[in-house]
């Protein structure tokens, strides 16, 4: 059992994604076999997933998996093994970046600067660098962080954020890449053809021929930059 306000919640989430999912997620994730429409449903496991992180600060899929067994079996009686909902939940990824970029799309903007943006790129460490990585190696890779000074093998996400003065960018896309990608290119590839904006970044991204002539990266120190109330003017290149 869990409480009435938790169970409400449970409600709601299940309702929102089975929406979405009828609507786009069900694109990015569908079947072409016999067991195209399983018992358990894709919109039961994603329910779950976001549920216990949300609600019960689950973050790992095995205590996930056992909070759902413990406390959500009455609500998914088809609850899976832990072993076949680690393969399934797998399987959804391409459901999962679908429903990022949505929940993106619905943060409210007020108080943002559209025509200003932040650029930054943060480690995802599966691995030290000393040790033999053994997770999702197919899609991890080693690299040297220099923030934080120590090799890891892992994957580096990637944030465009619209400038917020004296508050956190608010986001507008997320990359997800291997940990060795440069923060350039994936800058080139993604986001370089916005025009008429103003980007905010360090030295990596220091590339003065660009597609749009409106656009600018311009040299920033996060703290300094995240402090002003309006945008200030660095030099073309760094020091």
């Amino acid at each position: 059992m869990i409480p009435r306000h938790k169970s409400e919640a449970l409600i709601f989430i299940y309702l929102y994604i089975c929406n979405i999912y009828d609507n786009n997620l069900k694109y990015h994730c569908e079947r072409f076999s016999n067991n195209k429409n399983p018992q358990f449903s894709d919109q039961e496991i994603l329910t779950i997933y976001l549920f216990a992180m949300a609600y019960e600060q689950k973050f790992k899929v095995k205590h996930i998996h056992g909070y759902a067994k413990d406390f959500l079996l009455s609500w998914f009686p088809g609850l899976p093994s832990y072993v076949c909902f680690c393969k399934r939940l797998n399987r959804m990824n391409g459901a999962l970046s679908a429903f990022t970029s949505s929940l993106i799309a619905l943060l409210p903007k007020d108080g943002a600067d559209l025509n200003t943006s932040v650029l930054d790129s943060m480690p995802i460490i599966t691995c030290s660098g000393k040790r033999t990585a053994k997770v999702a190696r197919e899609i991890t890779d080693k690299t040297y962080c220099a923030t934080k000074g120590i090799w890891y093998f892992g994957l580096k996400i990637h944030l465009l954020g619209f400038h917020r003065p004296k508050r956190l960018p608010l986001p507008e896309a997320l990359v997800i890449t291997e940990a060795s990608e440069n923060d350039l290119n994936v800058f080139k590839q993604n986001w370089s053809y916005i025009g008429n904006r103003n980007f905010f970044g360090d030295k990596i991204y220091h590339d003065p021929p660009l597609p749009h002539e409106s656009t600018r990266v311009v040299f920033a120190i996060a703290k300094l930059f995240l402090a002003t109330t309006t945008p200030f003017s660095m030099p073309s290149s760094p020091a």
